[in-house]
């Protein structure tokens, strides 16, 4: 995979959220809340991540990479394994990566990373768009 750039990583707004849930300061379902449409990205897209669910103690945890950016178009928006990234970081100038840790046994979902891929170089308008 290419090198990331412009990486943020959300530890401690993470640490906060488990410090207030286990504090009894939110509820379960206020941290256990993850959508359909992120489970179902977590199961066909997601990779184990290496620690268990912070919530539930369940060995469910997946991460998802989410894409964002101009150049994507239509797959903007959408959850990308890590191949497909690699693949991406080659052919496009800039696009985001979000990555959302999801707990498949208890919806718990945090996003964990962002950061920067692609070439560096954005690419202009295609030669097909560019006279019209």
């Amino acid at each position: 995979m290419q090198k990331q750039r412009h990486v943020v990583d959300y530890g401690l707004q993470r640490r906060a959220l488990l410090t207030d849930f286990r504090a009894g300061r939110l509820g379960r379902k206020d941290v256990c809340d993850a959508d359909p449409y992120l489970l179902r990205a977590a199961k066909f897209h997601g990779e184990p991540a290496t620690a268990e669910c912070p919530v539930c103690l369940s060995s469910s945890l997946m991460e998802v990479s989410w894409v964002y950016g101009d150049e994507l178009k239509h797959v903007a928006g959408s959850a990308r394994t890590p191949a497909e990234l690699s693949r991406m970081a080659g052919l496009f100038g800039e696009f985001t990566v979000h990555v959302v840790e999801v707990c498949r046994a208890c919806r718990w979902n945090h996003l964990v990373l962002s950061y920067v891929l692609g070439t560096g170089t954005p690419h202009g308008p295609s030669k097909r768009t560019a006279g019209q």
